[in-house]
């Protein structure tokens, strides 16, 4: 047989006719060649993972089929869900025994896999996070929380948030309070000119928010000679504005 007609192994030169070989890289190996060259071992049992094998991989790690098991209970991992703990694989029952958290309401484990809700150390299912007042799933809506309680935010306004005396909405971060009534920052406003008031220095008339400007222009005597107000701080009471939040 002429050297052109041979078809030998690339490694050892052995002839592959009428024998199992495998191809890489569009070169022939034989099978003892190929395994030696270029097989992964088994982290389980370090043998080489030969071409009549199936070869398992996860994170660059490799297993026989019949070697890819639970760390733990021994349980085959093929085709099915399982978890990585410090290295080893657990299938979910026995990851979820030992390792997973339990829910702060039903208090039962929340699987491997499945969607759970966090908040200060306490985990929950995401179908029993619910809002103390309504009884619906929060899932990944805005929540706030209150003494022991968590509320979406519509239930949270409509039970404890103050309302706006100028808007009558809720007033759900810092706001200013004037003579007992809350508002809005952005709603606190000079009833002549609309500026706002929040942190300013204002005075009233029967109930009426003013900057000092428009009380002056509007109530202050004016001076006969020159015709200007008066605005002297004596004639003015000052309030300040109480923030909350």
């Amino acid at each position: 047989m002429s050297s052109s007609e041979r078809f030998d192994c690339h490694y050892c030169k052995d002839s592959l006719l009428g024998k199992k070989y495998t191809m890489k890289e569009d070169t022939q190996y034989c099978t003892k060649c190929y395994e030696n060259l270029f097989a992964n071992c088994c982290e389980a049992c370090s043998l080489p993972i030969g071409c009549n094998f199936k070869d398992l991989s996860y994170k660059d790690h490799h297993w026989h089929e019949q070697c890819f098991k639970c760390a733990k209970c021994s349980r085959s991992l093929v085709e099915k869900a399982f978890a990585a703990k410090e290295d080893l694989l657990l299938c979910t029952e026995c990851y979820a025994h030992d390792y997973s958290s339990k829910c702060n309401t039903c208090k039962k484990t929340i699987m491997p896999g499945s969607r759970k809700m966090e908040y200060k150390g306490n985990s929950w299912h995401e179908t029993c996070f619910l809002c103390h007042r309504c009884q619906q799933p929060i899932g990944t809506k805005s929540f706030i929380p209150k003494d022991s309680g968590y509320f979406c935010v519509p239930c949270f306004e409509k039970q404890f948030a103050y309302q706006c005396c100028a808007c009558k909405k809720a007033i759900t971060t810092g706001g200013v309070t004037h003579q007992d009534k809350p508002w809005h920052r952005e709603c606190f406003l000079c009833i002549g000119c609309r500026k706002q008031l929040s942190g300013q220095r204002f005075t009233s008339r029967e109930n009426y928010p003013y900057c000092l400007e428009c009380f002056s222009n509007l109530y202050a005597k004016k001076c006969v000679g020159c015709t200007k107000s008066i605005s002297s701080e004596s004639v003015f009471m000052y309030y300040l504005s109480v923030y909350f939040e």
